[in-house]
C-alpha cells in the first residue's frame, strides 16, 4: 500500500499536505475546483478585507535575480461580504478564507458572512508587509493579536489559523499571543519587506516603493522559522516560502511543519505543481519507509 499523504491542522483533516497559498489565483471557485481536481489538498484566497480594496496601481509585480518575486498588490480584493456570495455554492473544495483587519471588530463581521458558506479553516493574515494599519502593524501588537484569535474563534466553529511574518517585533511572541489564544495552527511565514530601485530612473521600480519578497530566495529564512516555532510551540504549522519541488516541501516537513503552502512556483509550473510535488513527497516516504506524513512530522528535530 501505498504511503499516505493525508495530515491535518488541528481538526482540519486533509488529504494531501499542500495548499495553495493567499494571494495566488484566489478569487474564483472555478479555478479552486481546477486547483483541487489537479492535486491541492486545500485553497487559501486572497486575504478578505471588510470592504472592497482597490490595492495600488501598476507596477505591482517585479521578478528578482535568483528566481523570486517582488510584490506590492495592496492587497486588492472584492470585500468579504462580496466573496462570501461568490463561493456560496462550494460544496467539495477545502477552501481556507484569509482575512485581514485592523481591529477585533473587523474580523467578527468577516466571519459572520460566510455563516452560510462550506469554509474549511480562517487563515488570519498578521504578516501582509506592505500594507500599513493591517498585516504586520497588526501582528507586531501581541495584545491584538489575542483579541483577534478569541474574537475569530467565538464567533466560529471552524479552524482559525495565524499567518506570521517578520515584523518589528520578535515573530515567536505573536505565534506565543496566538497559541495563548487557542489558535489551531499557524503559518510560517508570509513575504518579507523589500525593494527594488531600478537605477536608469533611480526610483522605486514598485509604486508602492515597498514590497514582499517571495519565492526561492526566502525558502531558508521560512525553513528556520518553522524549525524555531515547532521547536517551541506545541501547536500544528503550515510552511510556506520558496517552496519549487518535492524536496523544498520535505524540508518543511522534517523542519516541523504538517502541510506546506507554495504559489511563486505556478508562475513557471501552472497546476500541474501539486501533483509534482506530492508525487515526489510520496515517493520519498516509500523510500524512507515512512507510512504517514506524521512520522516524517520535525524529523530534523531527532535526527
Amino acid at each position: 500500500m501505498a504511503p499516505s499523504l493525508a495530515t491535518s491542522i488541528g481538526t482540519l483533516s486533509l488529504e494531501r499536505p499542500t495548499i495553495l497559498a493567499s494571494g495566488i489565483l484566489g478569487i474564483s471557485l472555478d479555478v479552486f475546483n481546477r486547483l483541487y481536481k489537479a492535486g491541492a489538498g486545500a485553497v487559501v484566497t486572497k486575504s478578505l478585507s471588510k470592504e472592497p480594496w482597490d490595492g495600488y496601481p501598476n507596477p505591482t509585480i517585479f521578478s528578482v535575480k535568483g528566481g523570486g518575486w517582488l510584490n506590492a498588490v495592496g492587497l486588492s480584493n472584492p470585500g468579504a461580504e462580496n466573496f462570501a456570495q461568490m463561493i456560496s455554492t462550494n460544496q467539495e473544495v477545502p477552501i481556507i478564507v484569509s482575512l485581514v483587519g485592523s481591529v477585533e471588530e473587523d474580523f467578527e463581521f468577516m466571519v459572520k458572512q460566510f455563516d452560510n458558506c462550506k469554509v474549511s479553516a480562517y487563515e488570519l493574515n498578521l504578516s501582509c508587509p506592505h500594507v500599513a494599519k493591517v498585516g504586520l502593524e497588526v501582528g507586531d501588537d501581541v495584545d491584538l493579536v489575542k483579541k483577534i484569535v478569541k474574537t475569530v474563534k467565538s464567533s466560529s466553529n471552524v479552524p482559525v489559523i495565524a499567518k506570521v511574518g517578520l515584523g518589528s517585533t520578535d515573530y515567536l511572541q505573536t505565534v506565543s499571543a496566538a497559541c495563548d489564544s487557542g489558535v489551531d495552527g499557524i503559518t510560517a511565514i508570509n513575504t518579507i519587506r523589500a525593494m527594488a530601485i531600478d537605477v536608469q530612473t533611480q526610483r522605486p521600480i514598485l509604486s508602492n516603493k515597498i514590497g514582499g519578497l517571495s519565492g526561492t530566495p526566502i525558502k531558508p529564512i521560512a525553513v528556520r522559522c518553522v524549525y524555531e516555532i515547532s521547536s517551541k510551540f506545541d501547536v500544528p504549522i503550515i510552511g510556506c516560502g520558496g517552496i519549487s519541488t518535492w524536496e523544498d516541501a520535505v524540508e518543511f516537513i522534517l523542519a516541523g511543519a504538517s502541510a506546506v503552502q507554495f504559489g511563486s512556483v505556478m508562475g513557471d509550473h501552472w497546476t500541474e505543481v501539486f501533483t509534482e510535488i506530492n508525487t515526489g513527497i510520496q515517493n520519498y516516504m516509500e523510500q524512507k519507509k515512512y507510512t504517514t506524513i506524521g512520522e516524517m512530522i520535525g524529523k530534523a528535530k531527532r535526527s
